[in-house]
C-alpha cells in the first residue's frame, strides 16, 4: 500500500500524499493512521491499541511525542476498556467562511483533513489536521444520559521544551495571569495552569486550547511525568453562600461532586485545540478556535455593531475643569456620552455604580439612568450597562426584561471566576437571551474565548486576561507582558484588555535597562495608583494596543479631561477600527515585540510595540496597493525613555516600495494610519 509505514517509524516529511492512511484493514487488531495537513508539513500519526493516542510531527520533526486521550463515563466502557475499532471515515474540507464579526479577517480559508474513528463503545474520535495546527474531540452515541468522571488528555512533549505557563491557584479565577517561562519538566502535576498555554520545542511552538466548550467543563493543565495533562472543575455541588465579603458577586465553591459533567449521551464535546506555528508571529493569525466553534445560531446579525466605548472605572471618574462635581450622577456620564459623541465612539458604559449593589431593578440616587439611556440616542451614543454575574442570576428574566425596556444596547455581566459546567452553560444562557434582545455581551471576570462568540456573535468581546487596570494595584501589565499576549491568550479570541491610558511613566523593569549618567537603580517613575492609574510603557505603546490588540468592542480607558487635554493621541485613537479585513503580521517575538498591519475597508494600520528593551525593526511597506499612500505616524519621542509621554507625529508619502526602520524606547511603540492619496 503507498504511503504504509510502520507503527514504530516517525512520520517523515513528504510521506503523507493522501488524508488517511491505515496500517491493517484488521479492526480487530493494533492500527495506526496518520493525518497530514493540506500543505503536508503537519502530520498527526494516530495509535489505536487498547486505547487511542495520538503523535504530531511539524516538517519531520517532534513536536508532540505520543499522548494519550480519553473519556471515562460512569459505569460505562472507555476506550482503554478492551474496546475494538468499528468503522473509519476521512473527509476533506476547503471553504470559506465569513465572521458575522470580522476580529482577524473578512474572510477565513477554513482547509483541513479529517479522521474519525468509531468504537464498539459508541464513541467517535475526530481528528482535523490543519495548515496551522491539529484539533480533536470525543463524540458519543449513547441511548441514555452519561455522567462524565474524567477525561484524558496527556501533552507529552520532547525535551528540552519550554512553556509559557499562566500559573493559577485554584479552579476559582478570573484567568488573568502572567505567562511564566519554565522548562516543561519542571511544571509538577500540583502546578495548575488555564488555558491557553504555548508550549516552545526545537520543532516549532504549540498552543493548547479548546474550543465549542458547551455543556462542559473548561480545559485547564498540571504537570504530568512526560509534560502536561488536562483537567477540569468538577461539578459544583456546595457554595459559601452568604458566608463571604462582597456577597453580590463571590460564591466560592466549598465542595464539588466527583464528575465533571452530566449531559445527554448524544453529544459532541469541546475540541481540543493544539495551533502550531513555525515562527512566533503565525500564531498573530491562527483562527482555529473560530473554525472549530459551533456555527452561529442567529438569522440576523445587522443589528451587532463593534465599536469603541468611553470607559469610567479604570480612570475612576477624574474628570477636571468641568462645572459639577464628578462621581456616580447623571452630570459625569452626560459628560461621557458628550465627548463620545464628539470623538465619534460608538458606546458609553455605565459600569459599577448606577444601580444598588444586589438589586439590578433598584435606582441610585442622582444617577437617572433612564435619562442618560434617552440623553446617548439623541447623540448616536449606546450605552452598556454593567452587572454582577450573582445579581444576573438571581434576577434574571426580570433584570434582561428591564435592559431591554430601559435601551441598553449591551451588558458587561462581570466577577464570574469560574468554568466548570454549571457556569458554562450560565454564559450560554446570558448570550442567547442577550441575543434574543439585541444586547451585546462583554464578559468580564471569565474564562477565556472558547467559541461562543461564533455560535452568539453579540458576545462581541471578552476579559479573562491580566489587562490594563492591573495598574491600579501591581506592576504586572509590563511591556513584557504586553508583548507577550498577542501571542497566546490573543490566539484563543478577543480580550478586552482596556488600552488607551494618558498618564504614562517608565516601570521598574524598563528602567533597568537605560543608561545614563546619575542613574538611581531604585528611582523609578510608574507608581501604583488605584484612584489615578498609570501605564508602564510609553504614551505610544498605549496607542499601539489600538491596533495590535483584538476586541470587536475596544475601551478607551481614560478620562475625557484626559483625552481633551492629550486631544491628537486621542483623536488618532478614536479613528483606529474595531475590526479587520485583512492581517498581515510583520514581526514578532513572544514577549519582546510585535509588529502587525492590518486592513479595514480602504485604510491600513500598523502597530508595533516592544518589551522593556528599546530596538529598531524593519517596517517593509510591500503590503500596500499600488499607488501613493499617506502615512500618518505616532512614535516614541526622543525622550520617551526618561519622559514616557513624550511622541512625536509626523505625517509621510510612501508606496509599497517605501522601507523603513522604526525605533522604539523601552516599553515603546509605534503606530501609523495608511490612506490612499
Amino acid at each position: 500500500m503507498e504511503g504504509y509505514f510502520d507503527a514504530n517509524k516517525r512520520i517523515r516529511t513528504g510521506l503523507v500524499t493522501l488524508a488517511l492512511f491505515i496500517a491493517s484493514p484488521c479492526f480487530g487488531e493494533e492500527h495506526t493512521f496518520t493525518l497530514a495537513s493540506p500543505d503536508k508539513n503537519i502530520a498527526v500519526e494516530i495509535e489505536v491499541n487498547q486505547g487511542v493516542s495520538y503523535q504530531i510531527e511539524l516538517d519531520g520533526k517532534s513536536i508532540l511525542l505520543p499522548s494519550n486521550i480519553d473519556l471515562q463515563l460512569e459505569s460505562l466502557p472507555s476506550l482503554s476498556d478492551g474496546i475494538r475499532l468499528t468503522d473509519k471515515k476521512s473527509h476533506q474540507v476547503n471553504k470559506v467562511l465569513e465572521p458575522e464579526v470580522r476580529v482577524k479577517s473578512q474572510k477565513i480559508l477554513d482547509s483541513y483533513n479529517q479522521l474519525s474513528l468509531s468504537f464498539s463503545n459508541n464513541y467517535t474520535v475526530t481528528f482535523r489536521a490543519f495548515n496551522n495546527g491539529i484539533a480533536y474531540r470525543f463524540e458519543t452515541d449513547i441511548n441514555q444520559d452519561i455522567v462524565v468522571i474524567d477525561e484524558l488528555a496527556e501533552f507529552n512533549f520532547p525535551a528540552p521544551s519550554t512553556t509559557y505557563f499562566p500559573k493559577e491557584e485554584g479552579f476559582y479565577s478570573h484567568n488573568e495571569r502572567s505567562y511564566l517561562k519554565e522548562k516543561v519538566s519542571d511544571i509538577k502535576a500540583t502546578d495548575l495552569a488555564s488555558t491557553p498555554t504555548l508550549i516552545d520545542t526545537e520543532a516549532g511552538k504549540l498552543l493548547i486550547t479548546e474550543t465549542a466548550l458547551e455543556n462542559y467543563a473548561g480545559l485547564w493543565l498540571i504537570g504530568s511525568e512526560k509534560g502536561l495533562k488536562g483537567t477540569f472543575a468538577h461539578y459544583p455541588t456546595q457554595k459559601a453562600v452568604g458566608e463571604t465579603p462582597w456577597q453580590d458577586r463571590n460564591e466560592p465553591i466549598t465542595h464539588r461532586a466527583k464528575y465533571i459533567a452530566k449531559s445527554s449521551g448524544k453529544r459532541t464535546y469541546p475540541w481540543r485545540v493544539l495551533a502550531i506555528a513555525k515562527q512566533d508571529k503565525d500564531l498573530l493569525t491562527n483562527q482555529l478556535t473560530y473554525q472549530l466553534a459551533i456555527p452561529s445560531k442567529l438569522a440576523d446579525t445587522s443589528w451587532i455593531k463593534p465599536g469603541k466605548v468611553a470607559w469610567d472605572w479604570f480612570n475612576a471618574n477624574n474628570l477636571h475643569g468641568v462645572d459639577f462635581e464628578a462621581g456616580l450622577n447623571t452630570a459625569t456620564y452626560k459628560h461621557y456620552i458628550d465627548f463620545a459623541a464628539e470623538y465619534g465612539l460608538e458606546y458609553v458604559i455605565l459600569d459599577e455604580g448606577w444601580y444598588p449593589l444586589g438589586d439590578l431593578m433598584g435606582t441610585v440616587a442622582d444617577f437617572d439612568v433612564p435619562e442618560l439611556i434617552r440623553y446617548g440616542k439623541e447623540k448616536g451614543v449606546g450605552i452598556i450597562l454593567w452587572a454582577s454575574w450573582l445579581t444576573l442570576r438571581d434576577q434574571f428574566d426580570e433584570a434582561m426584561d428591564r435592559f431591554q425596556q430601559l435601551g441598553a444596547v449591551g451588558i458587561k455581566p462581570d466577577f464570574f471566576q469560574r468554568d466548570d459546567q454549571e457556569m458554562v452553560q450560565f454564559y450560554w444562557k446570558i448570550a442567547k437571551e442577550a441575543a434574543e434582545r439585541e444586547l451585546l455581551v462583554d464578559f468580564h471576570g471569565s474564562y477565556k474565548p472558547a467559541g461562543l462568540r461564533r455560535t452568539y456573535p453579540n458576545v462581541i468581546s471578552r476579559e479573562g486576561v491580566k489587562g490594563l487596570e492591573w495598574n491600579k494595584w501591581s506592576y504586572d501589565s509590563t511591556p513584557e507582558h504586553n508583548t507577550t499576549l498577542p501571542f497566546i491568550r490573543q490566539v484563543a479570541g478577543p480580550m478586552d484588555y482596556t488600552p488607551g491610558v494618558m498618564s504614562n511613566a517608565i516601570g521598574p523593569a524598563a528602567f533597568e535597562n537605560i543608561n545614563y549618567s546619575g542613574k538611581d537603580s531604585n528611582h523609578q517613575d510608574f507608581t501604583i495608583r488605584f484612584m489615578r492609574p498609570m501605564s508602564q510603557t510609553t504614551r505610544v505603546h498605549q496607542m499601539a494596543m489600538f491596533t495590535v490588540f483584538e476586541s470587536p468592542l475596544q475601551m478607551m480607558a481614560d478620562t475625557p479631561s484626559q483625552y481633551r487635554k492629550n486631544s491628537e493621541c486621542a483623536a488618532f485613537i478614536a479613528k483606529v477600527p474595531t475590526v479587520w479585513d485583512e492581517t498581515i503580521p510583520l514581526e514578532g517575538s513572544i514577549g519582546d515585540f510585535v509588529m502587525v498591519a492590518r486592513k479595514h475597508q480602504s485604510t491600513w494600520h500598523v502597530g508595533a510595540m516592544t518589551d522593556e528593551n528599546a530596538r529598531t525593526l524593519p517596517l517593509d511597506l510591500s503590503f500596500l496597493e499600488e499607488g501613493k499612500w499617506k502615512m500618518d505616524i505616532f512614535e516614541d519621542g526622543p525622550n520617551a525613555k526618561r519622559w514616557a509621554e513624550d511622541y512625536r507625529s509626523k505625517t509621510l508619502e510612501v508606496t509599497n516600495e517605501t522601507k523603513l526602520n522604526i525605533s522604539l524606547a523601552p516599553g515603546g511603540g509605534y503606530t501609523a494610519r495608511l490612506s490612499k492619496m
